[in-house]
């Protein structure tokens, strides 16, 4: 999850809920470890024989065009996030158009555009539709962690960068497993399918931060969870949402996160 794609002019809470000229993208996934990359579609590094963005040493350039032998006809409008951005003023970031999303697959390896193989061509445009809810999903879910700070500051937050760790289970990730191995019929033993860790731009008057004056940067920890089927049989997905355990600050504002509805519910709102 979390293929945002910038044009360079420019217990579980579930959700309720990234060639051409014409198609100038990067991607914002920072990643820990270069193996880590064999899980994004966008080729990275020498692979891509591209010209490297040096901000984030993704390709500057992922095109829009039609594959050949290629069948359908992809959209290849894309979809502007609800999302801002951390560098560049009011801009929010843009997701990938299907047929991006799709030529970035193809040339990663993980489709072959003759068979259709492993990914067929009338997939790709659902699995766009998810990859963006659930980044809706996981921005409403900071937005909600945020409210106390934006409420004083009436500044809202901004999305920096984000890291993504598909092959790194997270502290609690791995403490619900160890709870589904002793209490199966209450925790789930299934392991989130991927992890992102955020970087949020939190505005601060007193923060000292020489890069972004005024605003200081706090990691949110995300783990994708798969639910099951709905009753129309579509799939359902859960959200871990959270800021890392990093400072005092952000352990405090989990402890008063995950208490206020029981103190509201037992002794009353003030």
């Amino acid at each position: 999850m979390g293929w945002f794609w910038a044009s360079t002019a420019a217990n579980r809470p579930q959700a309720g809920a990234a060639e051409d000229r014409e198609s100038l993208s990067t991607c914002p996934v920072q990643y820990k470890k270069s193996s880590d990359r064999s899980e994004c579609p966008v080729m990275h590094g020498s692979e891509s024989g591209r010209e490297l963005n040096p901000l984030n040493n993704m390709p500057a350039f992922i095109s829009a065009k039609k594959q050949p032998g290629q069948k359908l006809n992809l959209p290849t409008d894309r979809t502007v996030s609800s999302i801002p951005k951390g560098e560049e003023g009011d801009a929010n970031w843009e997701y990938p158009s299907p047929q991006q999303m799709y030529n970035a697959m193809v040339r990663k390896g993980k489709i072959d555009p003759n068979t259709g193989e492993e990914i067929p061509e009338d997939a790709v445009e659902s699995m766009v539709f998810v990859h963006n809810f659930l980044n809706e999903g996981c921005w409403q879910e900071v937005l909600q962690w945020e409210q106390p700070y934006t409420e004083q500051t009436q500044v809202p937050p901004k999305l920096l960068k984000f890291m993504g760790k598909p092959d790194e289970l997270s502290p609690r990730a791995r403490f619900y497993q160890a709870l589904g191995q002793i209490f199966p019929k209450h925790f789930s033993r299934e392991a989130p399918f991927d992890r992102h860790d955020w970087t949020v731009l939190r505005a601060d008057p007193m923060s000292a931060d020489p890069e972004f004056p005024g605003f200081r940067k706090v990691r949110y920890v995300i783990d994708f969870y798969g639910g099951p089927d709905d009753e129309d049989g579509l799939p359902t997905f859960n959200l871990d949402v959270r800021p890392a355990l990093d400072n005092f600050s952000n352990a405090r504002d989990r402890f008063v996160h995950y208490t206020k509805p029981i103190f509201e519910e037992y002794f009353g709102r003030k």
